[in-house]
């Protein structure tokens, strides 16, 4: 099985998702000016589990973006040397209240049992790292692609057999700002 399909499917969430699959309402709320200090205290409390295991812990996703309307949720990105070496920081970040959730080649998610914040373990130094930059960066100084994210994800509110459907739905227009932010980027 590819371990990133060009499109998900249950059984492919059915591999990678502790837990199991989760019917869920997106709702998106107003940005709330509480959100960094909310990421904040989470990086703290990550970096006292794992230190300088975390090459980089960095908040990310919607939440991120000031004036961007949300789902209520902080995405934080913590970059290891390898992700799939669950021993080096698995117990700690677990010891630090976070649960499992995701687990694919080369991603661990973990979430808070208030599911309010994710924490995406990621390759340091890899695409996804740069990709969830760019596409956060290009959001913070465009305000145009801020607007159309926002419609879009207003136009996907709602009922989800499981959120990481959402997520893909949004896929193409991520891809086309991230496209547009690296042809910005210094070589």
């Amino acid at each position: 099985m590819d371990p990133y399909p060009t499109r998900l499917d249950d059984d492919y969430l059915d591999t990678v998702l502790i837990g199991g699959r989760e019917e869920r309402e997106v709702l998106l709320v107003a940005y709330d000016p509480a959100w960094p200090n909310l990421y904040e205290e989470h990086r703290g409390r990550i970096l006292n589990a794992v230190g300088d295991l975390a090459r980089l812990v960095e908040h990310i996703e919607s939440t991120a973006v000031p004036g961007l309307a949300a789902k209520p949720i902080i995405d934080i990105m913590v970059t290891v040397e390898d992700p799939d070496d669950e021993s080096r920081y698995l117990a700690p970040l677990e010891d630090a209240g976070y649960v499992l959730r995701v687990r694919e080649d080369g991603h661990r998610m973990l979430r808070t049992p208030k599911r309010d914040v994710h924490v995406h373990v990621w390759q340091v130094g890899s695409d996804d790292e740069r990709r969830h930059l760019a596409f956060r960066d290009h959001l913070r100084s465009h305000p145009a692609d801020r607007e159309a994210y926002e419609a879009l994800k207003a136009s996907l509110s709602g009922p989800w057999r499981d959120v990481n459907y959402y997520a893909e739905a949004k896929g193409p227009f991520i891809e086309q700002v991230i496209e547009r932010a690296s042809r910005q980027l210094p070589d």
